[in-house]
This record gives C-alpha cells, sequence and structure tokens, in this order.
C-alpha cells in the first residue's frame, strides 16, 4: 500500500502505487474524510495537529510505503508513521521529492528506509 500525506503527497503516491500495481491511501487533516478514521495528533514548532486515516485503510501486517514532496523536520512523517502502526501497518519506507538536510528530519526517521530524491 502507498500512504500520500496530504496535500502535495496526493500527487507522487497514487503513481507510485500505480506502478506498484497496489492501492494509495490519503492521510488528511481533520474532518475531511468521509468514513470512520483513526487519527494521531502530534506536536509542531507552533502548536499540535492531527492527521486521520480511514481505520479499514492498512490490514494487519501490510507493508505500507509512506510518500510527501519535502523531508523538512520530519514530525509529519514520523506521525503519519505511527498512524500506520496504530493500524497494525508495517512500514517499508518513506519516499520524498525533497530532503531539507540542515533541518534533520531524517533524525525522527531513523529506524526506517528513507529514499529522497534531491538534497539541500
Amino acid at each position: 500500500m502507498v500512504v500520500g500525506i496530504e496535500a502535495r503527497g496526493y500527487f507522487f503516491a497514487p503513481a507510485i502505487a500505480l506502478a506498484l500495481g497496489t492501492g494509495f491511501v490519503p492521510v488528511r487533516k481533520p474532518k475531511k474524510l468521509p468514513c470512520e478514521v483513526e487519527f494521531w495528533e502530534y506536536e509542531l514548532e507552533y502548536g499540535i495537529d492531527r492527521l486521520e486515516i480511514h481505520k479499514d485503510a492498512i490490514e494487519d501486517g501490510q507493508r505500507v510505503l509512506i510518500v510527501d514532496d519535502v523531508l523538512a523536520t520530519g514530525g509529519t512523517a514520523a506521525a503519519v508513521a505511527r498512524l500506520v502502526e496504530k493500524l497494525g501497518g508495517r512500514i517499508a519506507g518513506f519516499g520524498f521529492v525533497i530532503e531539507l538536510d540542515f533541518l534533520h528530519g531524517r533524525e525522527k526517521l531513523r529506524n526506517y528506509d528513507i529514499h529522497s530524491l534531491i538534497h539541500y
């Protein structure tokens, strides 16, 4: 399964899912998904945020690739990982287009396989 993080992750994740012959699952901000959701709240530099995923989107033990456009501080990506694991998914890795190395976001994801196309 390929999980895309709102909103620019939606541009890349469905194409990757299609190429891999698997499904796509969106992770969104609160109250935007139509069915029953599971959520994860996490701290940002300026407050608390919340992400949601459909409760039935990930099967127990299913391998999941998480995709987004930018890896900055790593907070959002780490929250999505916790959310996928909360549903029983196994993180296969992360894919980013750009990684901002000077923000050290990779440190919050050190237990996972991370691939970034461009490093700044």
